[in-house]
This record gives C-alpha cells, structure tokens and sequence, in this order.
C-alpha cells in the first residue's frame, strides 16, 4: 500500500488524464456542464476517501468513470422524481437502466473496458470538446473553458497559464457555461457542414492555445509550456478520434514540428535563442518524426478533398521545411517561400505576408531574395491596420535594417518593437539588440 502522499501523487495524475473523458460522460447523460463538472468532482472525492482504506482499485480510471455515472443516475432519479417523471426523462432514465446496473458490482467495472463503452466515451470526448469550442463563445472564453473541462486545469492554473487574475478566469468560466446553457445548444456532436464549421473553432482554440504557450504575448516569461503541452495532447486526442480529417492532422503535424524546438528555443541561463541560433542537436527527433508522420496523413486525405490542403497543413509542410534542415545555412529558404505563396494564394492575410517577406530576407539574391528585396515587402504592410502596432512587424525591418547596415534605422525598428511588445523577455531580447547598434 503506497503512503498517502504517492496514492495522492497517483489520484492526481489519473485525474489529469481521465478527467475529461469523465466530465464528457457526465454531460451526455445529465445534459448540463456545471452539474457534471460536479459528478465528476464527487466521484473524485470517493476516490480520496475510498482508495487509501481498500487501496487502488485494478482499473482506476474505470472506477472513476463507474462512479460519476452511478452519480449521474442518481441525479437524473431524483430531477424524475421531482418532475414527476416526465416523459423524456423517463425514457432516459430507462436507457440508462439498461446500460448501468444500480449495484456497484466489479463485473461493471470490467464491462467498461469493452470496445462499444469505450466508443461511446470516445463520442462524449469529441461532444465536449466541440462544445467547449463552439464559436458562440467568445475565444477567450473557449480557451479556458477548454482547459477547464479538457486539460484537466484548475482556476488557479489556468490564470497562472493565461497571465489573468484567477476572479477574472473564473468569471469567464462560469459566464461560458452560463452562455451555452441559455443557447440551448444540444449536447450532440455536429454532423454534415454544421460539424466542418465548427470543427474550424475547435482548431482555432487548440492552434491559439499553442501559440500562446509557443511565445507568449504577455507577462515575464517567453513561453508556458503548460499551455503546449495542453494543445499538443488535445490535438493528439482530436487525431485519434478524427482520423479522416485532413485539417486535423495538419494541426497535429504543426504542432509537433513546432513543440519539437521548445527544449532549444532558451539557453542554459534560461534566456531566448532566436530560431537562426538554436543548438539543432537539441531538437527533439521523435516529435519531427511523429510530425513527418502526421503531415504525410493530412496529405493522404487532402487528396480527396475538392478543398484541398487546409492552412494548417500548409504551414506544417513549411515548418518542415526548417525541421529538416541540419544547419540554419542549409534551410531551404526558397521551399518556405514557395509554401508562404501557396499559403497566400488561399488563406491570405497580413501576418502570412510579413512571414513570407521574413523568408524572402534569408534567400539568395541568386534566387531573387535578400533584405533589400524584404524590406520593399515590409514597408507597405505599415499601413495595414493589423499590423501597425504589431511588434514583428517593427522587429522585421530592424533585422533587415541591420542586415543592410543600416544601423540607426535599425536600431530605432529595434526600440520600436520593444515599446510595442507586452512580453518582459521579448523587451529585454530587442531593447539588447537596439543597444548594439548604438553609435560608439
């Protein structure tokens, strides 16, 4: 029998990696987030009560699930009971008695295991996450319900991740869920067009939760690495329970290409390392693979659609593009120019355009590239309103600036991008720079 400190250390882990298949459960049955979010809670709590006394059960993550329906039936007799049965809740409660015995016997727990149960757990993962996502939310709003109910975060750990007061996460929370039950959404997944659009949202919210992690926008740190880790395993997870959607792997073949620099991306003091500068060596083998892997299954499936490739399987192919490079002069600067292109031909915006003239900026004046040819590119996207107080914009020209000679103009983009920028480590990293470049 472990000690109670490692049978806590175990509980918390299971909870981490089941919770949210529970929580799912939970709401298809009782059809409201907040009361599952408690079932599964209380099921939780027995847990903490149950397993020091008899000590952990064969199959943990069963018992949980086993437990928080055996709570959900309960709840849903007593609504019956009080609604004097009614006949829609009647009908529920009688599937429910057909799929659940009402005593807590060990065969149930082992009938859990079973190939249909674990579909239909699998089918209230994907409700969950589409309705956590669904766009009737504000985006800030779906990225901490999302992390609430799917990453398994607590308030607390959400605020320290999203750099928010904890009353304000916890404000956005409790409006979330009150926004969608006054929707009056179906907890059912979307079919047909309805599930293309909002399989869009569901992207969005995983894509932008990994960029927040990847360089985050605020605060004193230059990445959180909780909020990666987050959407690589949710993206993971919408892999697996969408395997015919092409966008879906593209997704996941981003993020892997791009989580497998983050080890890379500070140095020993803890201080940034610009992408031109990273010990490659370091980065991480097994997850460019499983990326290759990913992006090869977006290819696949993209063939068949009349829509072709989506842009975050074009972005993956380009972030291959430096994943295969052994060395940052070995970059094939002219493909990430071809695939920004390809991007832009179908996805256009201001920020693929300044991405595209970035690229532009490292080719060879042989292959029509160079600073001269980037900063032609950069200067018109000043008056775009997106970007004009966008501190990579002003970070761009100064690169180029430098890379030019032109060290006071650069110094200024410099100066420039640091007053623009919210994050302490990206100030520091440019205001260092400008220094540099100041007349001795």
């Amino acid at each position: 029998m472990p000690e109670d400190s490692a049978l806590h250390d175990t509980v918390a882990a299971i909870w981490r990696q089941e919770s949210a298949r529970i929580v799912a459960h939970a709401a298809r049955l009782v059809r409201d987030l907040d009361r599952a979010e408690e079932l599964a809670q209380d099921a939780l709590l027995a847990a903490l009560e149950t397993w020091p006394r008899d000590g952990l059960p064969h199959n943990p993550a069963a018992w949980l699930m086993t437990t928080a329906k055996h709570r959900a039936l309960d709840h849903l007799r007593r609504v019956a009971m009080q609604a004097r049965q009614e006949e829609a809740l009647a009908q529920d409660l009688q599937s429910l008695q057909a799929d659940v015995e009402p005593d807590f016997a060990p065969e149930l727990i082992r009938s859990l295991d079973q190939a249909a149960d674990a579909a239909h757990i699998d089918d209230d993962l994907l409700r969950l996450l589409f309705i956590a996502c669904h766009p009737v939310l504000p985006p800030a709003s779906r990225l901490a319900l999302t992390l609430r109910l799917l990453g398994g975060l607590s308030t607390a750990e959400i605020a320290r991740a999203c750099l928010q007061p904890e009353p304000t996460v916890a404000q956005r929370i409790v409006r979330a869920k009150r926004t969608l039950a006054d929707s009056g959404l179906p907890f059912e997944l979307p079919q047909g067009e309805a599930r293309s659009e909002a399989l869009g949202s569901v992207l969005a919210v995983i894509y932008l939760m990994f960029n927040e992690g990847h360089a985050a926008s605020q605060g004193e740190d230059w990445m959180r690495p909780t909020l990666c880790e987050e959407a690589l395993r949710l993206a993971r997870v919408l892999a697996g329970l969408s395997p015919q959607e092409a966008e879906v792997h593209g997704l996941l073949a981003l993020l892997e290409i791009q989580a497998s620099r983050l080890a890379a991306r500070l140095d020993e003091q803890g201080q940034p390392v610009l992408l031109m500068d990273q010990d490659r060596r370091r980065w991480d083998a097994l997850l460019i693979r499983r990326g290759l892997g990913a992006l090869a299954r977006a290819e696949a499936l993209a063939q068949h659609e009349a829509t072709g490739p989506g842009p975050y399987q074009l972005q993956a192919a380009i972030a291959v593009c430096h994943a295969r490079a052994a060395t940052a002069e070995a970059t094939d600067w002219a493909a990430i120019v071809a695939g920004y292109d390809a991007l832009m031909a179908r996805y256009p915006s201001p920020v693929v355009r300044l991405n595209r003239a970035v690229a532009v900026s490292r080719q060879s004046p042989e292959q029509g590239g160079g600073p001269a040819v980037a900063l032609a590119l950069l200067q018109p996207l000043r008056e775009l309103p997106a970007l004009r107080d966008y501190p990579w914009l002003a970070s761009a020209e100064g690169d180029v600036l430098e890379r030019l000679g032109r060290r006071e103009e650069a110094r200024v983009a410099f100066e420039r991008a640091a007053a623009l920028s919210g994050n302490a480590q990206d100030q520091a990293l440019l205001r260092a720079r400008a220094q540099a470049l100041k007349s001795d």
